[in-house]
């Protein structure tokens, strides 16, 4: 995304914030994000906690952190940074290849303990968590790796999977995974096909930033519309255009 191109959506979303403030709501959008970090922070805010009984980590995506930062080099260097720390992990959501959710380390930790406290695989978590996840910031394990460096025997590998810790990416590797994501995974699909549907059946293929976040979300948007529209922007599904009645949305010509 260009320089301009950020100011513009950073201005309207700063601008809706100052609007909502003023009627007494607190809204998590900030105009502008100045690290890598400060734009998932911002973004897993905006995440429904409630939807899914708190169960699952608040999920960013990389394509929404894309929406806050201007240069993609930049983000990715940033994230890349976070994750060698150790602070972020990021896991690949599996309806496409370039759909990467981040999560914080300390959120995806705490929850995943919770999913498993109790269960017979809870000891073959505790393990992975204890050991793997402070060495390993990789988004996939390899058979060698998991048994020569980690000490894991194939059963408790097993156990990973149906703790959905793991999840099978070929023969001999797995995807690091949130358990209880398919949920997550499928309002995301859903919603971001329903804000594209909005987009799509406007004038011109094309309706303001501002009216469109103004607009009563369709029901398949469960996780919210500023949610969608960060992804959506980011994932450059939409075209950011400026006109004198604020930042344009169209859907790029085919």
């Amino acid at each position: 995304m260009s320089r301009k191109r950020h100011r513009l959506v950073s201005e309207t979303f700063g601008l809706k914030r100052r609007r909502e403030r003023e009627d007494g709501e607190v809204d998590p959008l900030r105009g502008e994000s100045g690290s890598a970090r400060a734009a998932v922070a911002e973004l897993v805010r905006l995440f429904p906690r409630g939807l899914f009984e708190d169960a699952l980590p608040p999920i960013a995506l990389r394509s929404q952190v894309y929406s806050l930062l201007p240069d993609r080099t930049v983000a990715d260097r940033q994230l890349k940074e976070l994750q060698e720390q150790g602070e972020i992990r990021v896991v690949q959501l599996g309806f496409d290849l370039d759909a990467h959710g981040i999560i914080f380390t300390e959120d995806y930790r705490t929850k995943v303990l919770k999913a498993c406290d109790g269960r017979p695989y809870a000891g073959a978590v505790q393990k992975f968590l204890a050991s793997v996840l402070p060495a390993c910031g990789d988004l996939s394990f390899q058979q060698d790796q998991m048994t020569k460096t980690f000490g894991f025997k194939d059963p408790e590998i097993t156990q990973l999977v149906n703790a959905g810790v793991l999840t099978v990416r070929d023969a001999g590797s797995w995807w690091l995974a949130v358990p209880g994501a398919g949920k997550f995974i499928k309002y995301f699909v859903k919603g971001r096909q329903a804000v594209l549907g909005m987009v799509r059946k406007a004038k011109y293929r094309e309706l303001l930033l501002s009216e469109l976040l103004g607009r009563r979300a369709p029901a398949a948007v469960r996780l919210g519309l500023s949610y969608h529209v960060h992804d959506l922007i980011g994932a450059q599904l939409v075209d950011c255009i400026s006109t004198t009645s604020g930042t344009l949305l169209r859907l790029p010509e085919t």
